[in-house]
This record gives structure tokens, C-alpha cells and sequence, in this order.
């Protein structure tokens, strides 16, 4: 979500400027791993009695087994259907019995769980997050229900929404072969022949400390995270043979591809083009530094950014966006998006973005703009670090994408590095790719009337 813009201190804006070091670990954050494996970090924040804990596994949606997709999120569902010891719904109902709050999600690289509860309960949610690391059982009646539950989530989520229906075509348009371009939640036919032994499967599989990451933030301290750590996870045994994510890679993309998609419930029409674009990569996130501002700068603001300026205040279009987000394990996607004024047609709304961009490749960066670029994200990250949540979201996803905690303490100096010369570079290695993917979402076709027809003819 993009920030409002924020009155800085002016020590602050020296700090974007200056040469950036090697961050240090910051003194409320503790990083140890248990003996099988269970990879931690404790955040100390005791403003308020509350602590959130996460279980992230370094598998994804991406991991799936061609013809398999969508278990990924079928187990994390599964997941809440009870133990040896827990019933089927028992887990959530027990958190919110104690004032606490829970959930989970899945995408391409991770699937994450979490609670946030008083702190004084700490200890009974790490006891039942543990317990289902180790000893989920799924039922023979479960996993028929639960697997009717993610298809209605597809049909709620995906087939009654044609921008999400555009976005699931485009993306197995951008992708030849990686597994980006399957959707999270899975085909629809293959969704229905997922079977209870596919999800025991993965589970095995999958599930273990070794292929984990533990996140404590909150009103706890280091000393006793790890206390509980060791005495809820310790135990487990780390499975000890986890496969390396060896996925299929995307061959050279020497091809501009096209797709357009009519929908009755589409009430305007929207572009997009999409670039395969470097991801964040351990000790090297420069190039994906380069690539977060420039999207700021394309299409951050509808009032202040390039887009914005060229094609929305002058009325060319309604709403523009530029789109990057460099937190994947393998190369993703850079997007452009715009919804052009009624009077503008497509061929003139994609030579008017073209025009925009073209001008911002010969001129560069304006250095007002990348300060004030540089100083809205570092301000967003300051103030990010009020929430205990969002910074154990941070280290989570960083870890579960093979960063180092290193690299993610590193990345606000790296950002603040970034020059107008990185972004020129990496501006004209992206907006020059033929990697890239132009589609409409339109409206229905309109069919000609017989009469029109006829007027047509007799021209």
C-alpha cells in the first residue's frame, strides 16, 4: 500500500544520502536456531501486554507437483482440522476463548501461520502450533469438506471476479515454465481430484523445524522465547532430508505477447503490461532496490509520480499504477496498469503510456521526485517498525525467500543508496524487455443490431 507523503526530519533526509555500512542486528531483535533446525527471531516490544507468533514453511505454491496444483493452500486449511489431541476447529476456538486472534496464508514460496494473543498465553499457542507441526490428523470426512471449502474460495475469490480471472490468464501468459504462472489457490480441475493421501503427502513432506522459520514479537523476552521454543519445538525432529527448491526456470523470453479478455461485468476497460523482473537476492538486493523506487516513481502517487502527471491530472486517464515487489525466490514481475478516460480508446491509451515513459527513459529520474521517493519509503519504514506484526511479517517472508536476516536488516540502507543512474539503468533494462505481457480486461463485445447491419450496408 502506497504512504502519504511525511514531514522528515532533517537528520533523516542526511541519512539517505550518506554511504550506507552493514546494518547491525537491531538491539530488540534476537536470531538463534534450535538444534533441529527451527530457525527464530524474537522482536522485544513491551509497549503492550501482546505477543504475535508465526510458523513460516519454505514451501509454497510454487513446490507443487505438476497436476497437484493448489495443495498448498489445501493443507494450510487442513491444518486448522485438529490433532492427536486437538478436535477439528478446536485450535481456533481456543485462541479466541482467550482473547487472541489467528490465521494463515499461502503463496507462491511460504505458507505462514500466526496468532496474536496476551502474552501471558504464549506458552498455550506455541504448545498447539507445535503440536500441529508434528502430529496433524486429518480425517476421512475433513478433507472432502474442507477441499468443497477451497473450491467455493476459487469460485468466490477467482470465477466471480474477472479482474482476478484476467490476472490468473496473464500470469500463465508470462510464465513458459516456471510455476508463477499456475494460480495459488489451483486449477479448478485439478483442485477436485485432490485427495486426503496428496495432503498427508505434503504434510510428511514438507512440515518439519528444519524447513522453518519461528517469529516472536511482542511483550516477550529473548531469554524465554527461547525457553518455550525449546521446550515446545525442540523435540521435534527435524526431518533432515529436505529437497532443495530445484524448480523449472524460465527459458529466454525473446517475445512481446498480447491478450485481451471481454467480460459483461467489466464497466471499463484496463491495461496492463508486465515485465519479468529480477527478484531480492541474498547479498546482492541492489538491482531490486533499483527496481522498488522506480515503481514508486512510475506510478506510486496519482498526483506527484510520472504516470500520474503525464496521463491522470491532464485527464488522459482515470487511475494509473506501477507495481514491484522483489520478495520471491525466483524472478517476478514488474506491472504497469492503467483505466483510460472514456474518450481514449486503447490504441491511443497505450500510445500515451508509451509516450510517458519513453520521455522518462531520455530524462532520467527528476531528483525532487527520487528525494521525495527516498524519503516517503524510508518514513513508511520507520513507522512500520510500530507494529509488532508487520515488522515479524518483514523478517518472516525475508527468511522464507532465502534472505538472510542480515539482508533484511540491510535493505532500508540499500534502498537509500540507490542513485539516479541505478534507476536510469535499471529503467532501461526493464521498459527495453521483450519479456513482457500487454493485455485489456474489456467489457462486453457489443453485437450489431440488424438494423445497423443494414445501415452499414447500404454505406
Amino acid at each position: 500500500m502506497r504512504q502519504p507523503a511525511l514531514t522528515v526530519a532533517l537528520p533523516l533526509l542526511l541519512s539517505l544520502t550518506a554511504p550506507a555500512a552493514q546494518a547491525q542486528m537491531p538491539e530488540d531483535v534476537t536470531h538463534f536456531t534450535l538444534p533441529n533446525g527451527l530457525e527464530t527471531i524474537v522482536i522485544e516490544d513491551h509497549r503492550a501486554p501482546v505477543v504475535v507468533q508465526m510458523v513460516w514453511y519454505r514451501i509454497g505454491a510454487a513446490d507443487e507437483q505438476p497436476g497437484k496444483s493448489g495443495i498448498a493452500h489445501y493443507l494450510e486449511h487442513l491444518m486448522f482440522k485438529g490433532t492427536d489431541t486437538l478436535e477439528p476447529g478446536e485450535f481456533s476456538k481456543t485462541v479466541t476463548a482467550n482473547g487472541g486472534s489467528d490465521n494463515a496464508f499461502t503463496s507462491y514460496d511460504y505458507t505462514a501461520y500466526f496468532q496474536r494473543i496476551a502474552a501471558d498465553r504464549l506458552p498455550l499457542v506455541m504448545e498447539m502450533e507445535a503440536d500441529r507441526m508434528a502430529n496433524l490428523q486429518i480425517g476421512e470426512d475433513d478433507w472432502q469438506a474442507e477441499r468443497q471449502v477451497v473450491l467455493e474460495e476459487r469460485a468466490q475469490r477467482i470465477d466471480s471476479n474477472p479482474r482476478a480471472l484476467f490476472a490468473e490468464e496473464r500470469d500463465a501468459v508470462q510464465f513458459y515454465n516456471h510455476p508463477y504462472g499456475r494460480p495459488i489457490i489451483g486449477w479448478r480441475q485439478e483442485m477436485e481430484g485432490l485427495t486426503r493421501q496428496d495432503a498427508i503427502d505434503w504434510y510428511d513432506a514438507h512440515y518439519a523445524p528444519d524447513d522453518a522459520v519461528l517469529i516472536l514479537a511482542g511483550d516477550v523476552t529473548p531469554e524465554k522465547a527461547r525457553e518455550l521454543a525449546e521446550k515446545y519445538y525442540g523435540d521435534i525432529p527435524a526431518k533432515g532430508d529436505i529437497a532443495a527448491r530445484l524448480r523449472p526456470q524460465e527459458p529466454v523470453q525473446n517475445s512481446p505477447r498480447r491478450i485481451e479478455m471481454h467480460d459483461p461485468r467489466v464497466a471499463q476497460p484496463t491495461f496492463t503490461r508486465s515485465y519479468l523482473a529480477t527478484e531480492r537476492n541474498p547479498g546482492d538486493q541492489k538491482p531490486a532496490a533499483a527496481l522498488t523506487i522506480l515503481a514508486e516513481l512510475l506510478g506510486g502517487s496519482m498526483q506527484t509520480s510520472v504516470l500520474g502527471r503525464e496521463l491522470a491530472l491532464p485527464g488522459k486517464a482515470l487511475w494509473v499504477n506501477a507495481r514491484y515487489d522483489g520478495l520471491s525466490v525466483d524472478p517476478t514481475t514488474f506491472m504497469l496498469s492503467m483505466v483510460p478516460a472514456d474518450d481514449i480508446d486503447p490504441d491511443q491509451a497505450e500510445k500515451l503510456l508509451d509516450q510517458a515513459l519513453t520521455g522518462f527513459l531520455a530524462d532520467g529520474p527528476d531528483a525532487d521526485d527520487l528525494a521525495r521517493v527516498k524519503t516517503r519509503i524510508r518514513a513508511a519504514q520507520i513507522y512500520s517498525r510500530d507494529s509488532a506484526h508487520g515488522r515479524a511479517y518483514d523478517y518472516g517472508q525475508g527468511l522464507s525467500t532465502g534472505l538472510s536476516v542480515e539482508d533484511v536488516n540491510d535493505w532500508p540502507d540499500i534502498l537509500a543508496e540507490i542513485t539516479a543512474e541505478d534507476i536510469r539503468d535499471a529503467a532501461e533494462k526493464l521498459l527495453n524487455s521483450k519479456a513482457t505481457v500487454s493485455g485489456w480486461l474489456l467489457p462486453a463485445e457489443q453485437t450489431a443490431t440488424p438494423a445497423a447491419i443494414q445501415s452499414e450496408v447500404q454505406k
